[in-house]
């Protein structure tokens, strides 16, 4: 973490007496408190090049997949969650890289897809997951993505349950604020073949948008960056004329390369890894949040296969966009 104690210290002392008791005041650009980001020597794709370095294959994917830097996704398979989160922001910490790391556990996770269904048990279980998925991080710099398709996987809830989802981002927001000043975190904002703009400001706002650092676009999907630009300009508009406030926006590009087939979203063939994760872009950053080669499920390409499983033929296959 690089010059952590001055880069605060200098922001506490250009801040009103009256702001500088606030978490979310406190927080530092945790790209300034870096140098780079964070590369996981365990990802799926690192652990099987490294398994089998004799498969023609294992080349490619190790040079580039494995080596470029993507989120790890922490889940009800993460065992103790603060632990966890904290071993794998240390070991970023401790080279000196920004980690991205994705909170993916929310009740009824997935609900109309289904592919990925699960989640906490319980609002209380949820709470006490992502406060201690927040404390795990503590004051070390990282980047969180909060919930992927929770706002855009709504069209089979009832009211009871978006107002129970929306309660529980927002307290996730706050924990954040309180227990990780120096992590940002964006707020997942589907894609932009799922909800209208308008709805999906809506929605954002109504989960706690305003007090996050931004919102996440395109994550685990297709659409090429271009169109998801355009789509968060057109959301933040939205924010502007409904909540008044914008929010910068990052850009999932793991697997955009090709752009979307029609909007298909499980295991889609043809399509290419994209933009290696950035700074800049168009967005605040270009990031590979979802691991390029993992399943979406058991279907299209990834037949057969369960949800978050590598696949090293997809993954290879997707390297050169075909």
């Amino acid at each position: 973490m690089r010059h952590l104690s001055r880069v605060i210290t200098a922001a506490l002392l250009a801040l009103p007496l009256t702001l500088a008791t606030s978490p979310s005041a406190q927080a530092a650009d945790p790209t300034t408190l870096t140098s780079g980001f964070y590369v996981d020597p365990n990802s799926s794709p690192a652990l099987w090049a490294a398994a089998t370095p004799g498969d023609g294959r294992a080349p490619a994917i190790r040079d580039n997949v494995a080596t470029k830097p993507m989120a790890r996704w922490f889940g009800n398979w993460s065992g103790t969650i603060g632990t966890a989160t904290g071993a794998y922001v240390g070991a970023a910490d401790n080279k000196d890289k920004l980690p991205i790391l994705v909170a993916y556990n929310i009740p009824n996770r997935d609900i109309c897809g289904g592919q990925s269904g699960g989640g906490a048990g319980s609002t209380a279980a949820y709470n006490e997951w992502i406060a201690a998925f927040a404390g795990g991080i503590g004051t070390r710099p990282a980047v969180v993505i909060l919930e992927p398709d929770s706002l855009g996987d709504t069209s089979c809830m009832n009211a009871a349950q978006i107002a129970e989802r929306n309660s529980l981002l927002n307290n996730a927001i706050t924990q954040f604020n309180q227990k990780a000043p120096n992590t940002w975190v964006y707020l997942d904002a589907g894609n932009p073949g799922w909800q209208s703009a308008s709805k999906m400001a809506a929605n954002l706002n109504a989960a706690g948008l305003s007090r996050a650092h931004g919102f996440s676009l395109n994550v685990s999907n297709y659409y090429g960056t271009a169109q998801n630009i355009t789509y968060a300009n057109s959301i933040n508009a939205a924010l502007k004329s409904s909540s008044g406030y914008t929010k910068p926006f990052v850009v999932d590009t793991s697997r955009n390369g090709n752009g979307s087939n029609n909007g298909e979203w499980c295991n889609s063939a043809g399509r290419k890894i994209g933009t290696p994760s950035q700074k800049g872009g168009g967005a605040e950053m270009l990031l590979w949040i979802k691991t390029p080669g993992e399943s979406d499920g058991n279907c299209g390409v990834g037949a057969g296969s369960a949800a978050g499983q590598f696949l090293p033929e997809v993954t290879y296959k997707m390297i050169y966009g075909y």
